[in-house]
């Protein structure tokens, strides 16, 4: 009788620690990819581009030195802005328990849902000989 309240008040705080742990490893991650998910495909699918563009710039300069091409790199590297942004989400969803598998899938899905679109959009406006 006299351990009572005290049992009772452990299993009140296991059940709090329990819940807790579950909101944390699997709620939280769960909630995060949901709600982060297009934008985080959307990042990763702009950055992957602006990173082809500022090579390609880069290049560009390396093999042929003109005003225009300098123009074209400098517009390339304010580009890699989108990484950054890319990279401050992917941080944060890490923070907020989704792994970095699961990020990878993403990052997969949008390149082949993208790749989807732009192969559309080729074979659409593509001149045909």
């Amino acid at each position: 009788m006299k351990y009572e309240k005290f049992l009772i008040a452990l299993n009140i705080v296991a059940s709090v620690a329990c819940i807790s742990l579950a909101i944390k490893y699997v709620a939280l991650p769960f909630v995060a990819a949901n709600i982060y998910k297009e934008q985080y495909k959307e990042l990763v699918f702009g950055c992957d581009n602006v990173m082809r563009d500022h090579l390609i710039a880069k290049n560009k300069v390396i093999n042929d030195k003109t005003e225009d091409s300098i123009k074209q790199l400098k517009a390339a590297e304010v580009g890699l802005m989108t990484c950054d942004d890319y990279d401050r989400l992917r941080k944060k969803m890490i923070d907020l328990g989704v792994s970095e598998g699961k990020l990878s899938m993403f990052g997969l899905e949008a390149i082949e849902e993208k790749a989807e679109d732009v192969r559309t959009f080729v074979r659409t406006h593509e001149f045909k000989y």
